[in-house]
């Protein structure tokens, strides 16, 4: 199947070269890391000049490196001097210290190395030590709306849109198709499967499957609503599943850790501050989202995955996101990208004044003139501006942006 250009990533990437940086892709597994790099081998390994040496840990025939000696070993008998030597790792964590290697190998002249992750503890605070300022981390996310549309060479109507919403953007469905709701949802199984057993489970020594199971399932419940600890330990107890809040702790930052989901902070808009208690929780990918939480139509809890995706389309377009906290209500999403702050609420319809005072009041509470954006599904919606809030519709903001 031919390779399709991620160009945003291929940009990214290109623009790091022979500057002496590891570059680190990162993400949940199945966004799309290793297509990146196949495709970054396939644009480059026509370059006459250009030695690239592959290694990719899900594979097989690289069962044999499990050290970073024999990782220098694979590497040595490869490495043409002479030639622009491209080391490209898939799955680097599954070496034992590779950062030895990486960090010799970058300083040879003419060489690029790029690696891959699935677990946030590649780059821990002593890693980060080990290659400080010598890495150049790009985190890759799922597919966005416009490229599920080209992977799947749909055209942008609100079918396509209901496909996105329901199945997400993970690249491997391209190749599984998404007209058999039952390949899908075994697609999408076997993702979450290997993401708990061997990124959580096997690394952590979980002994406590079921539970951790039962807190997954419970954060896709309820995604986008605040979540505490101490709630969801009262909450198990009451279910008979006795757990400790430091166990929900610990569970709940493997799901991070491995970029199934991100936790996302409070803000207190009025005092500007960051509240440290009651997070909402959004996942990486709005498909496993869907499956774990067990409903079979979107119907029950649209709101909660419409709230997701443009979650997920702010980060993507490069800010960081927290929950907005007023005195008197919420706003979904305060947004940052250096000296740039917008305000965005998220909502299914619009077709009351009911409904309109709730969505739009907490931004009209809001006393300064940061941009401010209402984003819905609400039929025939176009791009408006109510009062100095910018109403606009899911399509177009996953189209166009804000």
């Amino acid at each position: 199947m031919e390779l399709i250009s991620r160009k945003q990533y291929a940009e990214k990437v290109d623009a790091w070269l022979g500057k002496g940086q590891i570059i680190v892709l990162v993400g949940q597994r199945r966004v799309g890391k290793s297509y990146v790099l196949k495709e970054f081998k396939q644009r480059h390994e026509k370059e006459p000049a250009a030695n690239i040496i592959y290694i990719n840990k899900e594979k097989k025939e690289f069962d044999a490196i499990h050290n970073y000696n024999e990782l220098n070993e694979y590497i040595d008998v490869r490495f043409a001097k002479g030639k622009h030597n491209y080391i490209l790792i898939d799955e680097v964590q599954d070496i034992e210290e590779w950062e030895r290697s990486v960090r010799s190998y970058r300083t040879e002249e003419n060489t690029d190395i790029i690696i891959t992750g699935s677990n946030a503890k590649m780059l821990s605070s002593d890693l980060s030590t080990l290659l400080a300022g010598r890495y150049q981390e790009i985190h890759v996310h799922s597919l966005t709306y416009p490229e599920f549309l080209v992977f799947h060479e749909l055209k942008d109507d609100d079918n396509s849109l209901y496909k996105y919403l329901n199945y997400g953007g993970l690249p491997g469905l391209r190749q599984i198709g998404i007209e058999d709701e039952e390949h899908i949802h075994d697609y999408l199984q076997s993702v979450v499967n290997t993401v708990v057993l061997k990124d959580i489970i096997e690394r952590h020594s979980i002994r406590n499957v079921a539970f951790l199971n039962k807190l997954l399932q419970y954060l896709a419940d309820n995604t986008g609503k605040p979540i505490s600890a101490t709630n969801i330990s009262n909450y198990m107890k009451s279910q008979g599943n006795a757990v400790s809040t430091n166990i929900v702790v610990d569970y709940s930052s493997y799901f991070e850790e491995t970029y199934l989901m991100n936790c996302v902070s409070r803000y207190d808009i009025h005092g500007k501050k960051l509240l440290e208690t009651n997070g909402k929780y959004y996942f990486e990918d709005v498909g496993l989202r869907n499956l774990l939480s067990g409903a079979s139509n979107r119907s029950g809890d649209i709101e909660k995955v419409i709230e997701n995706v443009v979650y997920r389309q702010l980060i993507y377009m490069g800010y960081t996101v927290r929950v907005g906290q007023l005195q008197a209500g919420e706003v979904d999403f305060v947004c940052t990208k250096h000296d740039e702050r917008v305000y965005v609420q998220v909502a299914y319809l619009i077709a009351t004044e009911e409904t309109r005072l709730r969505e739009f009041g907490p931004l009209e509470g809001i006393a300064d003139n940061h941009p401010k954006y209402v984003v819905s599904m609400s039929p025939l919606v176009k791009r408006s501006n109510v009062d100095g809030i910018i109403h606009l519709g899911l399509r177009e903001f996953l189209t166009n942006g804000l």
